[in-house]
């Protein structure tokens, strides 16, 4: 069972840790989804377009310029969290058909009592592992891969593969893109390696992120996005320099560079993302 700390906060034991929704003090309506103390989504009931997070909002950016505004979608999210970005989608390209695989039921459960997102068929969530969703999944099935699957404060090794990259080229169209959230700090080795490894499979890339971290100087969010056919990286420049904490694009010769060198991940030898640094994480309450 739940329990309530404070002003309707929320805390449960889910399937993979310590649960908290935590209402946001500046927008009625708006809760933060931390596990084990660590922020996994901010959700704002009333306006599913509002993204507090930096990196969401660099994800969602890539959603919208991979097609023209309005234009539905088929997407496929690699772990829900509190479904902020399906929930964007949704309103932002009404008529989109998307799959959510959580793996975490007592989240899905917390998630879909606590914060529930309106009701559409199209919208599927379903408990399962990130990996074995690909491997159901048809060739060619889906515009768009989303990927934001954090145990720990950190990606599972079975999702850092050449093997896993290459189910997720599988089940995109000719012109389907991959966006991936990499979280990293100094020296980037697992940024670095990630980019190497996705670019074998989804060989048009680029990078987005705050320069600090994109420079190696700290822990932080990084957005991949990743496709057979060039993402819109003058746009996602626009984006990305206009947003609340400015942030770079980095494509082309300098993402050889960024990447020059890094091994590409096996599932032989993946291991899980580097983890964050003690005392990094902190929300209001």
């Amino acid at each position: 069972m739940g329990r309530r700390r404070g002003a309707d906060r929320v805390v449960e034991q889910v399937d993979t840790g310590q649960a908290e929704l935590v209402p946001d003090p500046d927008r009625p309506g708006s809760w933060t989804l931390l596990l084990d103390g660590a922020p996994q989504s901010h959700v704002d009931l009333t306006d599913p377009t509002h993204l507090e997070f930096e990196y969401v909002r660099r994800l969602a950016a890539a959603v919208d310029l991979v097609a023209p505004p309005g234009t539905p979608l088929r997407v496929l999210h690699l772990g829900g969290g509190a479904l902020t970005l399906p929930r964007y989608v949704s309103a932002t390209r009404p008529g989109s058909t998307q799959r959510v695989s959580e793996v975490d039921g007592a989240l899905v459960e917390l998630v879909r009592r606590a914060l529930p997102w309106p009701s559409d068929p199209r919208l599927r969530v379903r408990v399962g592992d990130a990996r074995a969703t690909l491997t159901s999944s048809r060739d060619a099935s889906y515009d768009l891969v989303v990927a934001d699957v954090f145990a720990g404060a950190r990606t599972p090794a079975h999702l850092t593969s050449v093997e896993y990259a290459a189910e997720v080229a599988r089940v995109l169209r000719p012109d389907g893109c991959y966006l991936a959230n990499l979280a990293d700090g100094p020296p980037l080795r697992h940024a670095r390696a990630q980019v190497a490894t996705v670019r074998t499979v989804l060989p048009r890339a680029c990078l987005v992120g705050d320069a600090a971290v994109l420079r190696g100087r700290r822990y932080g969010n990084l957005v991949l996005v990743a496709s057979r056919v060039e993402p819109p990286v003058p746009e996602l420049t626009r984006r990305a320099a206009g947003d609340w904490f400015p942030g770079r694009v980095v494509a082309g010769a300098e993402l050889d560079r960024f990447a020059g060198g890094a091994p590409v991940v096996r599932d032989a030898d993946a291991t899980d993302s580097t983890p964050p640094p003690p005392g990094i994480f902190s929300v209001r309450r």
